[in-house]
């Protein structure tokens, strides 16, 4: 029993040594995808406003607001996410363009597109651990609070296996 206590506390400690780097490459894999998303969007923004207009349902939303709203959040929160600044609140509001890309494009549903749907929710799972975890220790958002003097214990509770 105490040799598994042993392998355990030794992989937590792996896991968190790791984590700074696995949140960094989140932060960049899923940044990239809304970000070239956002980037064919302007590249011909006629055929985005065309888009907009009869094939995705934005709820709530005019179309030609819908279409400026995604693509700013599209090319904006994905740099923000990667440079770690702002990073929980960048996190959730890229979760929230991913929702509303689900939501008004229910093709995304059908049984000719299974991986379309499925690739949101890969998404929308690590942009949720973003926000929960935070962008991590390789990120603005933690230069800034050393910067001024804030310590992780201070800003965030400690997890179950740091403390162990």
């Amino acid at each position: 029993m105490t040799n598994l206590i042993q392998r355990g506390l030794l992989m937590s400690g792996l896991v968190d040594r790791l984590q700074p780097l696995l949140l960094l490459a989140a932060r960049v894999y899923v940044s990239l995808v809304f970000f070239r998303a956002g980037m064919l969007k302007i590249t011909d923004w006629g055929s985005t406003l065309v888009l907009f207009r009869e094939t995705y349902k934005v709820p709530v939303l005019p179309p030609e607001l819908a279409a400026y709203v995604g693509t700013f959040g599209e090319l904006v929160f994905p740099v923000l996410i990667v440079l770690g600044l702002a990073g929980r609140l960048s996190a959730a509001s890229l979760f929230v363009v991913n929702v509303m890309a689900v939501v008004s494009y229910l093709d995304l549903f059908g049984f000719e597109c299974p991986a379309g749907i499925n690739s949101h929710y890969y998404w929308g799972s690590v942009l949720l651990a973003l926000v929960v975890f935070g962008p991590g220790t390789i990120s603005l958002d933690q230069l800034i609070l050393r910067r001024f003097g804030f310590k992780r214990s201070n800003v965030a509770p400690r997890t179950a296996t740091a403390i162990a």
